[in-house]
Parts: C-alpha cells; sequence; structure tokens
C-alpha cells in the first residue's frame, strides 16, 4: 500500500512516524497536489504540534482551495488555537464546499458547536450519522446538539441507540441522566448501577456515579445520591492533585492588584454594550441569561472566553493557565482600551452583525470585574448570588468540565464553601472599588416575585419593558449548560433549598459558614 492511502491508515491506527513518511513522500512526488501537506498536518496535529499543522493545511488549500475536508479541519485547529474568527469563515467554506463522507460533516459540527453555533451543528451531525450509522461518537455529537437545541425526544431517542450497541457507554448514560427530570415510575438507576458494576476506567466511574446521583436525587433517595457523589468525587479530587491554595492565590493577587485602586463613581455612558452575567457556577446565571436574551434587543452570546484570553494576551505573560497570579498582576498594566480592543475582537464572532446588546454569561468573569469596569465604562455587570449552601451543594452534584482548572474547587464539599467565601470577599472588593456598576441579584428573590425581579434586572441593564422576558422558558434558541433542562421550564423553586436533604452531610459547611460570617438561616 502506498500514497494516500497508506498514510491515512497508518494515521488511523496511530502509526505517526508511517503517516508521515508516507505523506512526506507524497509532497516529492506530487508537490503541487494538496493531500500531502494536507496528511504531514494531521500528523503533526495528532502529535500535538498545532501550530506546525496549521501552516501546513494553508499550503494545502492554496494547491485545493475548494477540499470541504481541508477547510473542515484546518477550522479545527484554529478553533484549538482560540482564532474563532478565521475558523467560523473557514467551516462556513467547508458547508458551502458540500461535503459528502461523515468524518468531514461531524468536525464541521464540532467545530460550529465550539462556536456556540448549535442550531446549525444539527444538520452536518444529522447528516453524518445517516452516512455512518454505526458510528457511535457521530451519533453521540448529533444527541448532545438535539440536547441542546430543545429537540430531547430526538436526542433520547440518539442516546439510546448508542447504549443499545454500547451497553457500558458512560458519557450516553450521564447525558441521558441529565437530559430530562427522572421520575420513580420511570428511571435508569438499575440499569446505571448495572453498568457502574461493570466499569473498569476510572473517567467512566466519575460519569456513571454522577448520572446514578443524579436519578437517585430525583427520584427522592438522598442518601444513595450523596454516597455516590462523595466517592467519585473524592477520587477524582485525588486524580487531578487539587488543593484550595491554587485557587486562593489567584484571590490573593487580585485583590493585591486591585485593592490598592481609588474606587470610581458609576456614570453610566449610555445603553449600549455587552452585558456581564456573573457568579458561582450553578447560582442561575443560565436562567438569567435567557431572561434577557428574551428581550427584543438583546441576543445571547454564551459562555465567552472573550474577557479571560483578552486579559491573558494583553498581560502577556507565558504560563499555561489563562488565569494565575503573575498573568493577574501584568495585567493592570496595559490600558483598558487595549483589553476592550481584544475583547471585542473575540466577542464580534461570537453574535450577528450590528448587534449592540449581547449577554456575555461566562459566570467566572467574576473574577474580571476589575478590568470590565475599567474597559467597558457602559456595561452593565450582574451577579447572581444564591443561597450560599445550596451554592455549594449544587457545585458538588454537577459534573463540570474535569479538565479545567475553574471547577476543581467542586469536587470537595469544603473546598465549594472556602471559594464561596473568596468569592463574595472578592465582590465586596468590586462594589468598593466601582460603586454601582453590579447588580447583585438574588436566585431565590426571583422565583419568590418574577415580575418585579425582573424589572429590577432589566432596569439595571437600560432596558425598556418586555413582557417575553416572564416567558423566557419559550425562548427557543440553544442552551449548552447543566441547567438546559431547568431553564425550558417555567420558573419554580425546585431548586430553593435543595442542600437541605442532605443536612446532616452539610452540617461542617454550614458552622464554616457561620465562623466566616456568611449566613446561611
Amino acid at each position: 500500500m502506498k500514497g494516500p492511502a497508506a498514510a491515512r491508515t497508518a494515521l488511523l491506527r496511530g502509526d505517526l512516524a508511517t503517516a508521515g513518511e508516507a505523506a512526506r513522500a507524497m509532497i516529492v512526488a506530487d508537490p503541487q497536489g494538496g493531500e500531502g501537506y494536507f496528511l504531514v498536518a494531521m500528523v503533526a496535529a495528532e502529535a500535538g504540534q498545532i501550530g506546525k499543522a496549521v501552516p501546513l493545511v494553508e499550503q494545502a488549500l492554496v494547491l485545493e482551495p475548494e477540499n470541504s475536508e481541508y477547510l473542515a479541519q484546518y477550522a479545527r485547529l484554529l478553533i484549538l488555537l482560540r482564532r474563532d474568527g478565521e475558523a467560523g469563515a473557514a467551516v462556513h467554506r467547508a458547508m458551502e464546499a458540500e461535503p459528502q463522507d461523515a468524518r468531514t460533516l461531524d468536525t464541521i459540527g464540532c467545530v460550529l458547536a465550539r462556536l456556540g453555533d448549535h442550531e446549525r451543528s444539527v444538520v452536518p451531525f444529522q447528516t453524518a450519522v445517516a452516512l455512518e450509522p454505526d458510528n457511535l461518537d457521530y451519533r453521540y455529537n448529533h444527541a448532545a446538539a438535539c440536547g441542546f437545541t430543545g429537540r430531547v425526544d430526538t436526542a433520547r431517542a440518539e442516546y439510546e441507540s448508542i447504549l443499545s450497541a454500547d451497553p457500558g457507554n458512560a458519557r450516553a448514560h450521564y447525558a441521558l441522566a441529565i437530559l430530562s427530570r427522572q421520575t420513580r415510575e420511570e428511571n435508569h438507576v438499575e440499569r446505571l448501577s448495572r453498568a457502574l458494576d461493570a466499569a473498569s476506567k476510572p473517567a467512566d466511574h466519575l460519569r456513571l456515579r454522577y448520572a446514578l446521583a443524579k436519578e437517585l436525587e430525583d427520584v427522592g433517595e438522598a442518601g444513595g445520591a450523596f454516597d455516590a457523589l462523595a466517592l467519585a468525587n473524592a477520587e477524582h479530587k485525588q486524580h487531578i492533585q487539587y488543593e484550595f491554595s491554587q485557587d486562593e492565590k489567584v484571590f490573593d493577587a487580585l485583590e493585591a492588584a486591585f485593592g490598592g485602586l481609588t474606587p470610581t463613581e458609576s456614570v453610566f455612558q449610555d445603553a449600549g454594550g455587552p452585558i456581564f452575567v456573573v457568579g458561582m457556577p450553578r447560582t442561575g446565571t443560565t436562567l438569567v441569561d435567557r431572561i434577557l436574551s428574551s428581550h427584543s434587543d438583546v441576543v445571547s452570546a454564551g459562555e465567552l472566553q472573550a474577557m479571560p484570553l483578552a486579559v491573558k494576551q494583553a498581560a502577556g505573560t507565558r504560563s499555561r493557565l489563562v488565569i494565575d497570579a503573575e498573568t493577574v498582576s501584568a495585567a493592570l498594566i496595559p490600558a483598558p482600551g487595549r483589553i476592550r480592543e481584544l475583547y471585542l475582537a473575540r466577542a464580534k464572532h461570537h453574535v450577528s452583525p450590528g448587534v449592540r446588546r449581547f449577554v456575555d454569561k461566562l459566570p467566572a468573569n467574576f473574577l474580571y470585574v476589575g478590568h470590565i469596569a475599567r474597559s467597558f465604562p457602559e456595561a452593565r455587570i450582574v451577579c447572581l448570588l444564591r443561597h450560599p449552601m445550596d451554592t455549594v451543594w449544587s457545585n458538588f452534584r454537577n459534573l463540570f468540565a474535569t479538565q479545567s482548572a475553574y471547577y476543581a474547587y467542586s469536587y470537595d464539599l469544603m473546598d465549594a464553601a472556602r471559594y464561596y467565601v473568596r468569592f463574595m470577599r472578592l465582590m465586596d472588593m468590586w462594589d468598593r472599588l466601582y460603586p454601582g456598576r453590579v447588580l447583585r441579584f438574588s436566585y431565590e428573590a426571583l422565583v419568590a416575585d418574577q415580575g418585579r425581579q425582573t424589572r429590577n434586572l432589566l432596569e439595571h441593564c437600560g432596558l425598556a419593558w418586555d413582557p417575553a422576558c416572564l416567558s423566557f422558558h419559550e425562548n427557543r434558541s440553544a442552551v449548552a449548560t447543566p441547567s438546559a433542562a431547568q431553564v425550558r421550564r417555567g420558573l419554580n423553586a425546585d431548586g430553593v433549598g435543595r442542600w437541605k436533604a442532605h443536612r446532616e452531610h452539610m452540617e461542617p459547611v454550614r458552622t464554616f459558614f457561620e465562623q466566616h460570617g456568611i449566613p446561611v438561616d
């Protein structure tokens, strides 16, 4: 076997040396053909050399500019380099080239999903499944896109198809568990228990225990739910080697960098610009995003990484972490206008041209309130607050992106409590420095009086009253967070006081909060 077939076969089996040798031989034999350059690029990408792969794909595209496979993989690599605008342009060119192979269609769907365009990702995922129905990865991606866009029945059917072919598929089990609320009459508890008994990989144990805990809690088995979560989280915390001091250094650096600044009175310039919805995860940020984006003048841009990346780029630090003590200190040196420019350059790729009011609902932007206030005098900031005990429990019970350092504190109740205390202390500092800039918005108050609190929210954001904001659950736009199922229901009090079902286990958290002056009653 020679040529493209040899290179692609070796690439599929992970033999990068053989694949690279065959691809380079193709370039020598046909320097005007794009395939050799493309395959050398894919070998580099598989080796983790993304920066090296990109110019090679660009060379392949010079020679074959309408090749949909090259364009799709180019877009995927650009996403990995956080070059979202270029990735968006490349993926749309790939779509225009009308790809016919399942892998390219799936890649297009994945890029669109990473860009937050979940609605448009559904068709390429669906077509990939139609072309290769036995590929469970393609079927999973289609199911996830359907779940994000409210096609719950289709998503459920796809996950069940995956489990019919692969009964131990932990990703599908977990996705199915969180897709909707389970009942005593209809649940998957027994099936999940069997899958957990048969699982051997730590990553599978983690997902299956989270899925089991979620369903047990749904059906009222609080004790079993806690046991499953406690075991899953203890094992994962040990695996990632997390210590609270890792986050404490960031909080300390923020207080050191900003604490000595002179307070700035808030004078809103106009009702333009972005609306930042921040707070601890699982406190209602998605809910508020849905309320605001139901307004006729507002769209949701989702959870943008634009502010963290803009601050990191402006700081110019070489550490691999997006935020660390060094970056926090260095980020005060650039002019606020530079951070504004970098932020808008990234954010514009996630909203339609001409849109003035959009919501950036990355919860972790509470770490960047100082930069937001300095860089966007016109921006409105809303910080969600939820009962501290419910906040800790909800963080502990939800499986976040396991590779993200943002959520490393969530695998231990006391770490989550410590994080909450520092979060509140940081928000107090922002309030002292930028009085009036941040609306502290209570989840419980919203549940108790939706109309009044919604009016307060819109007033703070400089928005006229729009009754559609009360019907946020009718908003059909995609939701790609763990709150997807909840925000498609009407406002309810189901999440208020949920921690009380685990009162005994939560007692150390209550004591800790009382010691630090955090009211819990």
